[in-house]
């Protein structure tokens, strides 16, 4: 399953990359805020300051994929995070079935060269009893 995360920060990391995110809930909105993404290949920590309050969650996941927005008003970042961290989330699916689709226009291709596809059953002959 893939998670979104959106950032106030500039966390330029690559895709592929597995990270280790631990989060806090804010009393005020009941939702998760980000305390600390590690980029586990590289080692880099970005930390959010303030202290952390209530129970923190740590999980673990992949990158799939990182948008950095700079300039304007705001600068953040977007990172969409597979949490199986297998690549068998959303993008690890899109893949799969590409490849899928491959395999079968492949078979399709050997069972018409080898003229086993489109051949019709020679039909059964008349039985006498």
């Amino acid at each position: 399953m893939d998670r979104k995360l959106v950032l106030e920060a500039q966390v330029a990391i690559p895709v592929g990359h597995r990270v280790e995110v631990t989060e806090h809930i804010v009393e005020a909105t009941g939702k998760p805020a980000v305390l600390l993404i590690v980029d586990l290949e590289t080692g880099i920590r970005y930390r959010r300051e303030g202290a952390s309050r209530g129970d923190l969650t740590r999980w673990f996941g992949r990158v799939v994929d990182c948008t950095v927005t700079i300039g304007g008003h705001a600068t953040y970042t977007a990172l969409a995070v597979d949490t199986d961290g297998d690549g068998s989330g959303a993008a690890g699916a899109e893949a799969a079935l590409l490849g899928a689709d491959a395999a079968v226009d492949a078979a399709k291709a050997q069972a018409a060269r080898w003229g086993g596809g489109d051949r019709v059953p020679e039909p059964e002959p008349e039985r006498f009893w």
